[in-house]
């Protein structure tokens, strides 16, 4: 029988500085296991002392075991589904596949191929339109019969009424600062601190995902902003600093938008047109900008962001729990409906 197995886009995600040295593992908000695993003379050492400085791994191993299971039980649930419809129709599994996916599925045409090249065009690495043409044509056509598979699959599912138990892991939630620019009430049950640089394309990716965020859960979210410019963007550091001196003028989130809207003109000059263009106190921004003065602050998140674990960009912590690059709204939404869950339970 055909193996059903996820098909991915080979695209990335984030920014990352492939040469910055690995983070210190962050420390978690909370320890409660006090076993004894060694002593010294007497003194003893307990399994949270010895696994607080390698949280951020231990974490990561036991998402990729759930994640390693969740595919698996995926995968058989998606097998016994498959042959017991094929039984029930008199066909072959292969045959059902043939039936309900692949004659369904039509080529892309070029206009969908046109559609999804400008989500990457002027990234490093992507070739000409015309050169990536049939490469598109393979990862379009793939992803529409992921599509169609996923969409069979689900159908299969709710009319057998699959109940998937498997338990995930308790998320590893961190202690990070709320501090910068903001949208949303202060007092939202759940907050977002993103870590961003304004060079990098992934981040205006995701400022979309963020409005969708905002708009749906408008009133139990609050966004805070702050910066993480990588070394291999030039201007990123000062696109930052600017943020800053507009904020000083109340002026941050006009600012924000303006140089995501602009990423390939973030020289200096450049930001001071935006901030004449917004209509910010030319003599005052010219000598925040010109001045360094909030260099200091640009380099603070970056070294909290460093220890919490970041290294590329975007970077998120929803109510302290992290999750990396420009992510589809679904996988944001997984997360901000738990912790609504939480905060309800929890008055």
């Amino acid at each position: 029988m055909t193996r059903i197995v996820p098909l991915f886009l080979l695209f990335a995600v984030a920014c990352s500085n492939s040469a910055s040295v690995p983070a210190p593992a962050p420390r978690p908000a909370g320890e409660a296991r006090d076993e004894v695993v060694a002593r010294i003379d007497g003194t003893e050492i307990t399994l949270a002392e010895i696994d607080r400085p390698i949280q951020g791994e231990l974490q990561k191993h036991r998402e990729q075991m759930y994640q390693l299971r969740s595919n698996s039980l995926e995968q058989i649930v998606a097998e016994r589904l498959l042959e017991k419809e094929a039984a029930r129709r008199g066909v072959s599994a292969d045959e059902l596949l043939q039936q309900e996916v692949f004659a369904k599925v039509g080529g892309p045409s070029d206009e969908e191929l046109l559609a999804f090249y400008e989500q990457f065009k002027g990234m490093p690495g992507v070739p000409p339109f015309e050169d990536a043409k049939e490469r598109l044509r393979q990862i379009v056509s793939q992803e529409k019969t992921r599509e169609a598979t996923q969409a069979f699959f689900d159908r299969l599912k709710k009319e057998a009424k699959v109940e998937i138990l498997l338990a995930e892991p308790d998320p590893l939630r961190m202690e990070v600062a709320a501090k910068g620019p903001s949208r949303g009430p202060e007092n939202a049950p759940v907050t977002i601190v993103e870590f961003s640089d304004f060079e990098c394309p992934f981040c205006a990716r995701a400022n979309g995902t963020l409005a969708q965020v905002e708009q749906a859960y408008a009133g139990k979210v609050r966004v805070v902003f702050r910066d993480f410019p990588l070394s291999f963007h030039r201007n990123a550091q000062k696109a930052a600093e600017a943020g800053h001196c507009a904020d000083d003028q109340g002026k941050f989130w006009e600012m924000h938008d303006k140089m995501f809207a602009n990423q390939k003109a973030l020289d200096v000059d450049s930001l001071k047109t935006y901030a004449k263009e917004l209509g910010l106190d030319m003599q005052a921004f010219e000598t925040c900008l010109d001045s360094g003065a909030k260099a200091g602050v640009v380099q603070a998140n970056l070294a909290d962001g460093r220890a919490l674990g970041v290294n590329g960009t975007p970077a998120f912590f929803i109510n302290g729990r992290m999750i990396s690059g420009a992510l589809p709204f679904e996988e944001f939404k997984k997360v901000i409906d738990k912790e609504l869950g939480v905060a309800v339970a929890t008055p």
